[in-house]
């Protein structure tokens, strides 16, 4: 579970968060057999207090990857049921299904003060030569020099829309779709760490893609008069995920009904290789003000 997309990365920004001090977060420590320990990192400058699901995401990546060493992760799928909260560790226990030469999988529960918050199956494999080999195109939108101003803003990382001036504002109105150009420095060395970093922000936009497309709802009403949270990311790796530079990220929402959105989306280098694909179901619904004991901060 996380907190709106944007508000949460403000309250980072307020704390002096770092990438630096992410990529250490990102690194699960062994604490015996198929079990990892997590931190959950600073507080934030808001009353909410809740970690970024994908956070604990980024954090499994690294668990499955160390418990695997001679396989790559290249699939993860979490599913968010329960808030996890800045102060506690996270308890990451790793149910081997498979384990052969060439794949493995694994589900990866993630608790906090003994209760289940988030899991994650993950695929790892040995990659293979290429059979056949195509990509989705990258997107043909301006460069990262010509989009907006930065937003988000952390010590090692920059976040640049395209074509869009308040990603939070109900009064901006456009297609249902967000492209954001990124650039991390330090870029990971290790694929693990590379491959958590980009499952981080695949949840952070996804919501705000669906709101833009209706007059008069945004991201800046989430915990106000709308209830908002990703309630699952999926990724897929696509070998090998390397790159300098800048990535592109596109977020395209093709429906949402229900109190429920969905998002695909992808990550390209700058020079237009495909990384990663994923997918998003985000909670959109109206904000609970009675007949419910959970304290607002905690709300989805």
């Amino acid at each position: 579970m996380t907190t709106s997309e944007t508000t949460s990365d403000q309250a980072q920004d307020q704390v002096l968060w770092t990438l630096e001090g992410l990529l250490e977060l990102f690194e699960s420590q062994p604490d015996g057999e198929n079990r990892f320990i997590a931190q959950t990192g600073l507080a934030g400058a808001d009353d909410r207090q809740v970690v970024e699901g994908t956070q604990v995401l980024a954090q499994a990546i690294v668990a499955v990857a160390k418990r695997f060493p001679d396989k790559s992760v290249r699939s993860a799928h979490a599913v968010f049921a329960r808030v996890v909260l800045v102060g506690p560790p996270v308890e990451l226990d790793i149910d081997v299904v498979s384990e052969g030469r060439s794949t493995a999988t694994a589900v990866v529960t993630a608790s906090q003060n003994g209760k289940r918050c988030i899991t994650v199956t993950v695929l790892a494999d040995v990659p293979s030569e290429d059979v056949i080999r195509h990509h989705l195109p990258r997107a043909d939108v301006v460069a990262p020099a010509d989009a907006q101003r930065p937003i988000m803003e952390m010590t090692g990382r920059q976040v640049r829309l395209v074509d869009v001036v308040d990603v939070n504002s109900p009064d901006e109105v456009g297609p249902p779709e967000i492209h954001a150009w990124l650039h991390y420095d330090p870029i990971p060395a290790r694929d693990d760490l590379a491959k958590a970093l980009i499952a981080y922000f695949t949840g952070h936009l996804g919501i705000s893609t669906t709101m833009r497309a209706h007059e008069g709802i945004g991201t800046a009403q989430a915990h106000l008069t709308v209830s908002t949270a990703p309630m699952t990311v999926s990724v897929s790796f696509h070998e090998p995920v390397q790159w300098n530079g800048w990535l592109l990220y596109g977020h395209e929402s093709t429906q949402v009904g229900a109190g429920m959105s969905y998002v695909r989306g992808t990550v390209h280098t700058e020079e237009g290789e495909l990384l990663a694909s994923f997918g998003q179901d985000g909670l959109i619904r109206p904000l609970r003000t009675t007949d419910t004991d959970i304290k607002h901060q905690s709300r989805l």
